[in-house]
């Protein structure tokens, strides 16, 4: 396995769930609970990336690894560019994206997308997807759609039901997983090009990636990726998950 850094950018603010890395699951913050699941990788090293000074005295809390970033950054992968010149990664290191509202994300995940980018010397960027099994997610705009060609190199990302058409049972349809592998170089042009039309109007950061040119490598996950947590409901229902049973 090629060595490679995880990050997980977190941040304070959230529309429907505020402070969310800091609530707590079984006796830890959210966020110990993602770091636990990088650390259980075979990242070379783990840190959190956070513009909030109450989730940094957090991480230091229970010894992590963390960097104060930027609040202005409009994106995630904006984020993570301060982090790699902040490290002084060299272009071609790995950096994975570990999202930090993600408690139970498989370790298996993390090294299966940092080893796709390493397979695939002409990738810029390695994510992962899952075949859509419920109908109505096809039309959820809360599902972010992906449609690759036959060489697994993204073509496009939507919320929309892509690939599109008359007879959409005939048509395989696929989630992409928000879990991302870059190479340090890529991290550093990207945080130089402003927001672009279609990653605006899809709200969708990748796309800026795309309209750049640059190869987006996506690959079927190996294992079924849990949904992460945005609302109260998710977050109980990982409490659940992981024996937090409250009366």
């Amino acid at each position: 396995m090629i060595p490679f850094v995880a990050v997980i950018p977190a941040r304070f603010g959230s529309t429907r769930l505020p402070g969310k890395p800091l609530r707590e699951i079984s006796g830890h913050p959210m966020i110990w609970h993602v770091y636990q699941r990088a650390l259980e990788s075979e990242a070379s090293r783990v840190l959190v990336a956070t513009d909030d000074g109450r989730i940094a005295q957090a991480v230091e809390a229970f010894g992590g690894e963390v960097v104060l970033t930027d609040p202005m950054h409009p994106t995630g992968t904006d984020r993570l560019a301060e982090v790699v010149d902040h490290m002084a990664l060299p272009p071609e290191a790995l950096v994975v994206n570990v999202q930090g509202d993600e408690p139970l994300l498989p370790a298996s995940a993390i090294n299966q997308v940092a080893q796709v980018l390493a397979d695939v010397g002409s990738a810029d960027i390695a994510t992962l997807c899952e075949p859509i099994v419920d109908p109505r997610d096809i039309a959820d705009p809360h599902q972010v759609k992906v449609v690759v060609s036959a060489s697994g190199r993204a073509l496009y990302f939507s919320r929309a039901a892509i690939p599109g058409g008359l007879d959409q049972a005939r048509s395989s349809h696929f989630r992409h997983i928000g879990l991302y592998a870059y190479r340090a170089r890529f991290l550093r042009d990207y945080a130089r090009w402003m927001p672009t039309q279609l990653e605006q109007t899809e709200r969708l950061e990748q796309l800026r990636a795309l309209e750049h040119d640059r190869h987006i490598q996506v690959a079927v996950s190996a294992h079924q990726i849990p949904p992460g947590v945005d609302t109260e409901a998710d977050l109980e229902r990982v409490r659940v998950i992981l024996g937090d049973v409250r009366v």
